[in-house]
C-alpha cells in the first residue's frame, strides 16, 4: 500500500515496519499522534496513553468507532477518505486512489499542531483512565466486582 520508493524517500525521518507492540510504542513520550484503522483496541490503546487520532476506517465497527472518536469525543481528526474512487492506495493525482497524499498530510498536522483540541481533549482522557486502572480507580474497581460475582454465580 506504500507508493513506490517511499521507505528510501523517508529513511532516517521514521520507520516503517511489518509488526510492532502497538500498546508499548503508543506508550513512549516521542509518540506525537497515531494514524489508526479505527479498530476499538487500537483506539483505546491511544486514548489511554494520550496520544491523538487520524481515523482511517476502512469496513464494519470502524465507522461507527471513527465517528465516536471525531464527532462525539472530539480526541480525533477525521481522514477524509474517496469510497467512490475505486483504488485502494496512496496517491497524489486523484487516479482511483482511496486517499489522497494531501488529505494525510492534513490530518497529520491537525493533530500535530500543539493547540490541537484533539491533543487537549485525549491528553485529558488519558490522565482519567490512568487513574481509572489503578488500584482503587473506577475500572479496576468494577473488574474486581464481575470477577468476584462471577466466581459466586459460576
Amino acid at each position: 500500500m506504500l507508493p513506490n520508493g517511499f521507505i528510501e524517500r523517508t529513511r532516517g525521518k521514521g520507520m516503517v515496519c511489518r509488526w510492532a507492540p502497538q500498546a508499548e510504542v503508543l506508550a513512549h513520550k516521542a509518540i506525537g499522534g497515531f494514524v489508526s484503522h479505527c479498530g476499538w483496541n487500537s483506539n483505546m490503546e491511544s486514548l489511554r496513553n494520550g496520544v491523538p487520532l487520524v481515523m482511517s476506517p476502512v469496513y464494519a465497527a470502524q465507522q461507527l468507532n471513527a465517528f465516536a472518536m471525531v464527532r462525539e469525543s472530539g480526541v480525533a481528526v477525521e481522514m477524509r477518505l474517496d469510497y467512490h474512487g475505486g483504488g485502494f492506495g496512496v496517491g497524489g493525482d486523484g487516479g482511483g486512489d482511496l486517499v489522497m497524499a494531501k488529505e494525510i498530510e492534513r490530518a497529520v498536522r491537525c493533530v500535530m499542531v500543539s493547540d490541537s483540541d484533539a491533543r487537549d481533549k485525549v491528553k485529558e482522557i488519558g490522565e482519567k483512565s490512568k487513574k481509572a486502572l489503578v488500584d482503587g480507580g473506577s475500572s479496576f474497581n468494577k473488574i474486581g466486582r464481575l470477577m468476584e460475582d462471577m466466581l459466586v454465580n459460576v
